[in-house]
C-alpha cells in the first residue's frame, strides 16, 4: 500500500533530488513535504510527487534514493463525498510543463 495524498512527511535531512539540468539545485533545503498525486488525467507517466513549503512540487522519481522520511500526519478521511466543483489543490492542477520549470 502506498501513501495517501495529503500525507505529511518529515525527512531526516534536507531533501536531495537529481538535477534536471546542470544549473538545477540538488538540495531542496526543506525537511517537510506533503505527498500529492498529480497528472491524474494522464493515463501514462508518473503521478507521485511531493509538495514543499515553498510551493515547489517535485516528482518522487526525481529524488535521490536512500533518503529517510517519517510520516507526521495522515490525511483526514472525508466524511462525505465532495461536490464535483470542489476546490482542486495546486498539485492536482499541474501538468508536466509546470514541473520542468
Amino acid at each position: 500500500m502506498g501513501l495517501l495524498p495529503g500525507t505529511e512527511l518529515s525527512f531526516a535531512d534536507d531533501v536531495r533530488r537529481w538535477p534536471a539540468l546542470p544549473s538545477t539545485e540538488r538540495v531542496v533545503k526543506h525537511r517537510t513535504a506533503i505527498f500529492r498525486k498529480i497528472n491524474r488525467q494522464n493515463p501514462v507517466g508518473h503521478r507521485d510527487a511531493l509538495e514543499f513549503p515553498d510551493g515547489r512540487i517535485i516528482l518522487v522519481t526525481l529524488l535521490e534514493a536512500g533518503q529517510q522520511a517519517t510520516v507526521l500526519q495522515l490525511p483526514a478521511a472525508p466524511e462525505k463525498s465532495e461536490p464535483e466543483n470542489a476546490a482542486v489543490s495546486r498539485a492536482e492542477q499541474l501538468d508536466w510543463a509546470d514541473l520542468i520549470s
